[in-house]
């Protein structure tokens, strides 16, 4: 009983010191061991490894594809214009002992740093030899490939593969943003005027068009209305001629009544005269003699 008391404590420690002996790599992970800071051994395959317990340490390290957003960066162009970029890259460990020289214990945090510097030098680098123009249009293209060379170079010695770079904003600065917006507006109100001017001059030109039908078709009307009544007045003559021609006591007589009810209508200037004026011959029940018959009239 005493003996097995004694030897339970020893298989603990044998345990403790068989388990503190063994550790596992994720597939997604890489692992450095480590003795006195010194690298004893590169376990880059998932599955389990060994260490001296108590004397070595494991350090893990991320073997997924990272990314790199960098911070606004204002870059002076060829041309003198100035521009605000950023960029995304994305990168991956390769060398697990050159990464844990360069970076220390910083891990990935400090490598997010130093490849972030490395971008913010090697922008303004390619983007100083070269014109909005080209930073603008498909040609950017071209400029993130040689970013991306001089940041995969620069970054080889961090034991980090740079897998690509990409600029994702190319803004003006906020002080000149407003002299363009400016300069757009000024240009799009000067297109608007010429728009209305060329409407108001298409417009002008359809009413004066409008304006030219219509006194051609009133001056055509007016003419057809004159020669209708002067036709009208011609036949009108040619039958009063004949009626005259056929009875001329019968169309004087027409006549004086004509004539009565025109100078007798209400409202009309009064006259003065004697009763026995020959225009009341035909008011008169009894007369000498018919009036004379007036003149037939004549044609215009």
């Amino acid at each position: 009983m005493m003996r097995a008391i004694h030897i339970v404590p020893v298989v603990v420690v044998i345990l403790v010191t068989a388990l503190s002996s063994v550790f596992i790599v994720d597939e997604r992970k890489k692992a450095l061991v480590l003795q006195f800071g010194e690298v004893t051994q590169v376990k880059e395959e998932a599955g389990l490894g060994f260490k001296l317990p108590f004397i070595q340490e494991v350090v893990y390290y991320e073997d997924r594809i990272l990314g790199l957003q960098t911070a606004p960066i204002e870059v002076t162009l060829l041309s003198d214009r100035r521009l605000v970029v950023d960029a995304f890259a994305r990168w991956r460990i390769t060398d697990l002992v050159a990464f844990r020289q360069s970076v220390g214990t910083g891990g990935e945090d400090r490598a997010q740093v130093l490849l972030g510097n490395i971008l913010t030098q090697a922008i303004p680098e390619v983007l100083g030899r070269t014109t909005q123009d080209k930073v603008l249009s498909q040609d950017r293209f071209a400029l993130m490939n040689q970013i991306l060379e001089i940041a995969r170079r620069e970054a080889a010695a961090l034991g980090v593969d740079v897998i690509d770079v990409r600029l994702t904003r190319t803004d003006l600065p906020e002080q000149n943003l407003a002299a363009t917006f400016a300069r757009m507006r000024a240009e799009r109100e000067r297109e608007a005027a010429d728009e209305k001017a060329r409407g108001g001059e298409a417009a002008q030109r359809v009413r004066a068009a409008a304006d030219r039908t219509v006194v051609e078709l009133t001056s055509d009307a007016r003419r057809q209305a004159d020669v209708i009544r002067g036709e009208a007045d011609a036949e009108r003559n040619r039958l009063l001629a004949d009626a005259f021609g056929k009875d001329p006591e019968f169309f004087a007589f027409i006549r004086s009544l004509t004539a009565y009810e025109t100078a007798l209508r209400s409202g009309q200037t009064s006259m003065v005269m004697t009763p026995d004026s020959e225009f009341f011959d035909y008011l008169r029940g009894d007369r000498a003699e018919p009036p004379a018959a007036p003149a037939a009239p004549t044609a215009p």
